[in-house]
């Protein structure tokens, strides 16, 4: 059987529970997204696609079918997630049908090498299958990934049937999945979560409801002491205590947040109030006291984990990649649950900055860890692995983070919009297309970089019908015109909405004045105290010395008004802020200084020029930083 195209059928999350349902009828066809997501089908897809090859994990897979099979290949017993993933990826570029040919034949490829090598129960793990492994099946769920693999599976699956049409990997993860049901009936649970999000994505194509069950079951056993632990306790599984008793996020960064947005999908299908009482406390707790002003979650290299509140250091950030993408699922749930906006205030937060930052600009290399500032004298280290390029790079030994941005950049168009009866919700904004029941609409605009946005109606239900537009949080002053009319109406808990009968040709503009910000931190976090940072819209922004040649990085200082008042200048596309800054003298050479009673400003004015945190390292080595000095830090406020 060969795959199809059709029409798609539902997007990444389809759920009719919730405070508002997912439009998967979305295209984006322009700005920034639709750049990015050329720049997946063209360059990061077929990177991809090189390196699993010359990695291994195809050939994991295909020397199962031999006779006397060479050795696995990889250190890691869950390599088969980064195919799946990728496949998840290319089901959408499949799906919109404009997928060259070599991508089709990868696609192809690993799905016959799936349904060959899958075992006659239905188990599948190209590691633990092997003849020569070392484990056997089930004996080590703390670290043995099986779980989670079957997870990325599932959601491959279900991403090929949605958007392809079809319905062979579905095929497989369904015998994998259960397996899984009959041999975990009463007790196990995987050492990192995933599955639980992909299980009840399957009970929502298929309608079985053992599905459902036993994701939620994986959520409340978490915490019983059923995972044995080592190398790290109990907390880093977030296995100490359960799911509903856990006073804040912690542990293993993407474990919290993939196992958070489980429990969310469990929410979303069974209305368990207890169980989405501990979703709000938990989420109010990080984002109050453990996210990075970029949106990034984990500030601890040695355990990839969380901190402690407040603990938050720049240069040390971990901020995994993957642990974006999982803040970013968990986010997008949460508002189907509630359609509360201050969940999309986030998403975008960590979409434009702790997710963008990611890949390089060409496309074809990396970051596994995101930190917020580069000293002079950095010493190379990526993730869990020393040495490599000095910055991102094509690949890495545990690679979970690459194909994790293939499968969310070509999904984006699916987190656009959401609708309820009588109303369609626009959550984010770009240049798009989208098909809801009672609207369909044109988006134009130039956002992230100007918050003008442009909405024609292109189709209209009979009847009144609701236009509910977000007004991000740290927007101030919108405004809404209606066919060049003002609308009267005012933000309510972060939307505005516009109430009428609609007719084709309507239009609606919204604007969303983005002057630039200066943010200063919570007095507890002590690693930028008396330090500002820079955003606008939706953007934070951060200096390299190559845009502060008349000074160190280390060594500017910046007042308040100087940053709001920054000359905000077009290059190649994108918006970078020119801030008038002080050149602080030489430090003195003493590590603790004896401080005097009074310390004088610096006098040396300089320009240093502010760009988009996502884009920094993509022009060699140099000093970087998020949080600059401001007059507070040199021992007298500024006059």
């Amino acid at each position: 059987m060969t795959s199809k195209q059709v029409k798609p059928l539902a997007g990444a999350v389809r759920t009719a529970s919730g405070a508002v349902r997912p439009v998967p009828g979305a295209r984006i066809t322009g700005g920034l997204l639709h750049h990015w997501q050329r720049r997946n089908s063209t360059a990061t897809i077929p990177h991809t696609i090189e390196q699993l090859r010359a990695a291994g994990n195809v050939a994991n897979l295909s020397r199962l079918l031999e006779q006397d099979p060479a050795p696995y290949r990889g250190r890691y017993p869950f390599l088969d997630t980064d195919l799946y993933k990728t496949l998840e990826g290319l089901a959408y570029e499949l799906g919109d049908g404009d997928a060259p040919e070599p991508v089709r034949e990868f696609y192809e490829e690993v799905v016959g090498l799936l349904e060959r090598v899958q075992a006659e129960d239905g188990y599948l793990n190209s590691f633990f299958q092997d003849p020569a492994a070392t484990r056997k099946p089930w004996e080590d769920l703390a670290w043995g990934h099986e779980l989670y693999n079957l997870g990325h599976l599932i959601q491959a699956a279900v991403a090929a049937g949605r958007r392809m049409g079809d319905d062979r990997l579905l095929r497989v993860a369904g015998r994998f999945a259960d397996l899984v049901v009959e041999r975990f009936a009463e007790a196990g649970v995987c050492g990192h979560p995933e599955v639980e999000m992909a299980l009840v994505e399957l009970f929502r194509e298929t309608g079985e409801r053992a599905y459902l069950d036993l994701a939620g079951a994986f959520v409340d056993r978490r915490g019983a002491g059923q995972l044995k632990h080592s190398i790290f306790p109990g907390d880093y599984f977030q296995d100490h205590l359960p799911f509903r008793e856990l006073p804040s996020v912690t542990g293993h960064a993407v474990r919290m947040a993939y196992l958070a947005a489980g429990a969310a999908d469990v929410f979303l299908e069974t209305g368990d109030r207890s169980l989405f009482e501990a979703l709000e406390r938990l989420w109010d707790d990080m984002v109050a006291a453990k996210l990075y002003v970029t949106g990034g979650l984990g500030s601890r290299h040695s355990d990839e984990a969380i901190g402690d509140r407040y603990e938050l250091p720049s240069e040390r950030a971990y901020s995994e990649t993957c642990a974006a993408i999982a803040v970013m699922q968990w986010a997008w749930r949460m508002f189907l649950a509630t359609d509360g906006a201050k969940y999309l205030d986030v998403f975008e937060r960590v979409l434009y900055n702790a997710y963008a930052v990611g890949l390089s600009a060409d496309g074809k290399a990396f970051f596994y860890d995101n930190p917020l500032q580069r000293r002079p004298d950095h010493e190379q280290r990526s993730g869990a692995e020393d040495g490599g390029e000095p910055l991102r790079r094509a690949w890495f030994g545990c690679p979970c983070c690459p194909p994790n941005i293939v499968r969310w950049m070509a999904q984006l168009a699916d987190y656009l919009a959401a609708e309820r009866d009588g109303a369609l919700l626009v959550a984010s904004y770009a240049s798009a297309r989208i098909e809801s029941a009672g609207l369909g609409l044109a988006m134009e605009t130039a956002y992230p970089w100007d918050g003008d946005v442009r909405l024609t109606v292109e189709r209209a239900a009979d009847g009144p019908y609701a236009l509910v537009l977000r007004i991000p949080g740290w927007a101030r002053g919108a405004t809404v015109t209606v066919n060049g009319e003002p609308h009267a109406g005012d933000p309510q808990d972060g939307w505005l909405a516009v109430e009428r009968r609609w007719s084709a040709g309507d239009e609606v503009r919204l604007t969303l004045p983005m002057p630039v910000r200066a943010h200063g931190s919570h007095p507890y976090l002590d690693a930028t105290r008396g330090a500002v940072a820079v955003a606008r819209g939706p953007l934070v922004y951060c200096v390299e010395q190559q845009d502060s040649p008349a000074a160190a990085v280390d060594d500017l200082v910046v007042g308040v008004p100087e940053i709001v008042n920054a000359n905000i200048e077009r290059r190649d596309g994108t918006v970078v802020l020119g801030v008038t800054a002080c050149a602080a003298p030489p430090p003195p050479a003493e590590l603790y200084p004896e401080l005097p009673l009074e310390q004088a400003l610096p006098e040396t004015t300089v320009t240093a020029t502010f760009v988009p945190y996502f884009l920094w390292g993509n022009r060699g080595p140099e000093a970087m930083r998020v949080w600059v000095r401001t007059p507070m830090t040199t021992g007298k406020k500024a006059t």
